[in-house]
């Protein structure tokens, strides 16, 4: 049996509901750059990813008018109060508390910038639960294999194979996935059975609880 020691923790849309805060965010940026939303729902793809993949992957933006899209992003999320259009899913503190008093070290591993974060963190309350906060940046730490890589380097994990990564996305599970690590993909966030599979997503879990039972069982390495 193979037991997890360092848990990775994706931000956005695994520990907190940030989808209504980032969707009108981009709407924002999006309308500010001429163009038009025809479809809100189609924003739900944003929430997660870094903001310059999207914006050039997904949008088909030029790396120039990615940067001016971002900055627009930036006023609505950070200036006009979309970091706090946002709410702590269900059944997430509890897990986080039973993960610390059983000795776990936990980490933040974000695509989100490190102001927006902290921010976040402090105004729910979950900085006490976690060791270190390892957040994105516009220069070596862009993807999230990037941001995980990073994180994993800081806190001294020796043996992959004790480190698990949970999270929502598509990225989250590849950025795992590239540094030979564990993942576990949360079905209650913005991303489906089918791209977290698709990903390589090593276990599923459809709520916050059932994150922190799979992380307490650790894996059958028989599996």
């Amino acid at each position: 049996m193979n037991t997890y020691d360092f848990i990775f923790f994706d931000l956005d849309g695994t520990l907190t509901d940030s989808g209504p805060g980032i969707m009108n965010g981009f709407a924002y940026a999006i309308e500010k750059m001429g163009g038009k939303v025809s479809d809100p729902a189609e924003l739900r793809q944003f929430v997660g990813p870094p903001l310059k993949e999207s914006f050039e992957r997904k949008l088909g933006y030029s790396p120039e008018d990615s940067e001016k899209a971002i900055a627009f992003y930036r006023e609505y999320y950070n200036d006009m109060g979309g970091r706090l259009q946002n709410s702590v899913y269900p059944g997430v503190e509890g897990m986080l508390a039973g993960l610390k008093a059983a000795g776990k070290k936990l980490i933040i591993a974000t695509s989100k910038g490190a102001h927006g974060t902290e921010i976040v963190l402090e105004h729910f309350g979950l900085c006490p639960y976690f060791d270190f906060v390892a957040a994105a940046n516009d220069t070596d730490r862009q993807s999230k294999t990037e941001v995980l890589r990073y994180a994993v380097q800081m806190c001294g994990v020796g043996d992959i194979r004790k480190a698990v990564m949970v999270g929502d996305r598509e990225n989250d599970m590849t950025a795992a996935k590239n540094l030979g690590m564990d993942s576990i993909g949360v079905l209650y966030g913005y991303g489906d059975r089918k791209e977290l599979t698709d990903a390589g997503a090593v276990l599923l879990a459809a709520s916050a609880e059932e994150v922190g039972n799979l992380i307490l069982a650790g894996r059958d390495n028989s599996q």
